[in-house]
């Protein structure tokens, strides 16, 4: 039986990772600050950890009789737009912090296999229609926030050690997730999650607000398919940085228009100031889809079940 680490496994994604592992029939160890906020974990283990500490980044990786299989690092200190133009020290600070002593401590543990979880915001902001931009494309680098700008260090830190240790590094560059169990409120939440939040919020033929004029394009990966991304680029022998997300473009006000038609609603849109990021990103999948993968839910499918869940929630919320 493989043994995994996933860090981060109390976060959206992660703990989407845990149950994927788990169904390929994994012994899974999850870590975290925080346990899982909806779901209880079904890692065979949970520890606890402040993985910013060097010392936490070894208990995380001691295991009896040898070390990890394979370590997925997906522990950041992130959120939506609002929070990550607001919160660029603790960003800067915290993230650093986890993936410099992670991937140093796996690397001397002798871990053989280790991902490490990226984010399109390395790229530049690109306008609409542009052609499709590659990895590589990614550099000479000009990322729009700090967060981008995070972890465009913290690969090249993933594949300086891998240069220099028997460790296989793979890098996903992940497009906006969504889906179910996912943070839905307090400001860390991002736009698919908020918009179904208002729309919940909402009576039918009501008006919600959205930062910005509404024209920018966005990428939705739903959540099955982004875990089911990363366990075939774990699997594989790909090198080097790689996008997964879903090939459908949208600009903010058509996911309005998308959660509220799963909902039912005639929803208003009201434009108010607020951090919007860049214009529009456009992303080459075929480093990915050499693999196999290929988005099985677009943008309407995967609000169909997200905006339920989100809507269960709110009225919990409000009881």
């Amino acid at each position: 039986m493989k043994r995994a680490l996933v860090c981060g496994a109390g976060g959206f994604i992660g703990g989407h990772l845990v149950k994927k592992l788990k169904r390929e029939g994994y012994w899974v160890r999850g870590v975290d600050i925080k346990e899982h906020e909806f779901a209880p974990t079904q890692a065979d283990e949970f520890l606890k950890l402040d993985l910013r500490l060097p010392e936490s980044c070894w208990e995380a990786l001691t295991v009896p009789g040898g070390t990890f299989d394979e370590v997925y690092q997906l522990a950041a200190d992130m959120g939506g737009m609002g929070f990550i133009h607001t919160a660029e020290t603790e960003i800067m600070h915290n993230s650093v912090l986890i993936n410099v002593h992670m991937t140093r401590t796996a690397a001397v543990m002798g871990v053989p296999r280790y991902f490490f979880s990226s984010s399109v915001c390395v790229y530049r902001d690109m306008k609409p229609g542009e052609p499709e931009m590659t990895e590589a494309e990614a550099i000479p680098a000009n990322p729009d926030n700090e967060y981008g700008w995070e972890k465009l260090y913290s690969e090249r830190v993933a594949q300086a050690y891998s240069r220099h240790y028997p460790m296989q590094v793979r890098i996903a560059r992940f497009q906006n997730c969504y889906g179910p169990e996912g943070t839905w409120r307090g400001g860390r939440e991002k736009a698919p999650a908020a918009i179904c939040r208002k729309v919940a919020e909402a009576e039918d033929g009501g008006t919600i607000e959205v930062w910005g004029d509404g024209t920018a394009i966005r990428s939705y990966t739903y959540v099955d398919d982004m875990v089911e991304g990363i366990y075939l680029l774990m699997q594989s022998n790909l090198e080097g940085a790689v996008n997964i997300g879903c090939p459908q473009y949208v600009t903010v006000d058509e996911l309005v228009h998308t959660v509220a038609e799963v909902a039912g609603k005639k929803i208003h849109i009201k434009h108010v100031p607020g951090p919007v990021g860049v214009q529009s990103r456009n992303f080459s999948n075929e480093r990915i889809y050499s693999l196999g993968w290929r988005a099985k839910y677009y943008l309407k499918d995967g609000i169909a079940r997200t905006y339920p869940w989100i809507e269960e929630q709110v009225k919990r919320s409000n009881v």
